[in-house]
């Protein structure tokens, strides 16, 4: 089952939390059991490392690495057998700092499921696995193509990656002198001919390398007839060319041609996450220079108009890297307390207002999972939207990472 793009990116915030994590040589354990391999054969493997790391010459090094497989053995036996998608075990002593380290333990039921048992320690945690589960495995060929040039590439999730770029000899419309119109127009035939072979053989090469069961359709772009006379031409692989989603018009047939060809077919790319991402950037655009008052931005304005319950569509930028905290007053005798948002590489919270005493923090979440929160409360809809494309970069850059499209009218826009 698709992950929801509020659990792809909560998903992706603990592959964060886990890329900062090191220890020190070998002593980050982890552990990916797959949903048919038995706990107690695991268990078994587990105390045999265990009974091996007492060979471990360095004290420090093999107290950590004997602590980090009981916690292993602990958390396992609360588990009688690996869940649907298996299960994945991060535990080992980390740096905290200082010369200091800490027991950390982290497991997972992962949003795929686990096909390869996994024993491994590092220095720091192994990731590809679950960052593979992550990458958007939709996967478009792209062809531009006119007479004098020709570009292929990939659109993978939401990057648009160029593979290669072919020029012709292809003649102009006039011809030289000395040569019959009828010679030089069949001449020109054949060198169009060959160039559409060329960019044939270069498709298959780059298409029929990918997994077919991801590569979901071909786009091809160009002018009139150029793009049609390739199609009719049979000039892909049969496989290929049965994967033809449709032919676009486009002006530009070099790397600009690419992202033209994605524009023009967004209509038949609606499932893909790109385009929901840019057409919901393009409807706040659109309401923010229309005088409707339907756009609003900067989390005061959007949390104001989510609390009214007026928010049609909150959008968040995926790289908005901050949280939401309750604070209150350290002094007992003070009853001042707070909400902030606050960015977690800044620890300074400040002092109360009220009597001066540090303020301190009593809960604390993900900014962008409190604010989805907010807007499921009131039935709106949530898109989270990457910097991977221009507008969603000016959506972080220009306008804080938050911005919403409302159903009314209110006072804050």
């Amino acid at each position: 089952m698709e992950i929801s793009a509020q659990e792809k990116y909560e998903f992706k915030r603990l592959l964060d939390e886990l890329r900062s994590k090191s220890g020190r040589g070998t002593e980050l354990i982890s552990l990916y059991i797959p949903p048919d391999k038995q706990i107690s054969d695991v268990m078994a493997q587990l105390r045999e490392e265990h009974g091996q790391a007492a060979n471990i010459k360095s004290k420090l090094t093999r107290t950590n690495v004997q602590s980090a497989l009981e916690s292993a053995m602990a958390r396992l036996r609360l588990i009688p057998r690996a869940p649907e998608n298996g299960v994945v075990l991060f535990i080992g002593a980390v740096d905290i700092g200082g010369n200091r380290t800490d027991m950390y333990t982290k497991v997972i039921e992962p949003p795929e499921p686990i096909t390869t048992y996994r024993y491994h320690c590092d220095s720091s945690f192994l990731l590809t696995p679950l960052e593979e589960m992550l990458s958007e495995k939709k996967t478009f060929g792209l062809i531009v193509l006119d007479r004098r040039e020709a570009t292929i590439g990939i659109l993978k999730g939401k990057r648009i990656e160029p593979l290669k770029h072919l020029t012709s000899t292809v003649p102009g419309k006039q011809r030289k002198g000395g040569q019959s119109s009828h010679r030089f127009q069949q001449l020109r035939l054949i060198a169009i001919h060959d160039f559409y072979k060329r960019i044939g053989e270069a498709a298959n090469d780059a298409f029929l390398s990918i997994d077919q069961k991801e590569l979901q359709g071909i786009l091809i772009g160009g002018p009139s007839p150029t793009k049609e006379e390739f199609i009719a031409g049979n000039f892909l692989h049969h496989e290929l060319q049965r994967k033809i989603v449709d032919a676009f018009d486009v002006s530009y047939t070099d790397e600009a041609g690419l992202s033209e060809l994605v524009e023009a077919a967004q209509d038949r790319l609606l499932d893909l996450e790109l385009t929901q991402e840019k057409l919901a950037m393009r409807r706040f655009m659109k309401e923010l220079v229309s005088d409707r008052g339907l756009a609003s931005y900067g989390e005061k304005e959007v949390r104001h108009n989510l609390a009214l319950g007026a928010v049609d569509l909150l959008l968040l930028s995926e790289e908005l890297r901050k949280t939401r905290a309750k604070v209150r007053c350290q002094n007992q005798s003070c009853d001042y307390s707070e909400e902030m948002t606050r960015t977690p590489s800044s620890p300074a919270i400040g002092t109360c207002p009220k009597c001066g005493s540090p303020l301190t923090i009593t809960e604390e979440v993900d900014l962008i999972t409190e604010l989805s929160q907010l807007a499921e409360q009131s039935g709106a809809a949530v898109k989270i939207i990457s910097t991977d494309f221009e507008e969603g970069a000016q959506l972080l850059h220009a306008f804080g990472g938050i911005a919403a499209v409302l159903r009314y009218k209110t006072s804050h826009r």
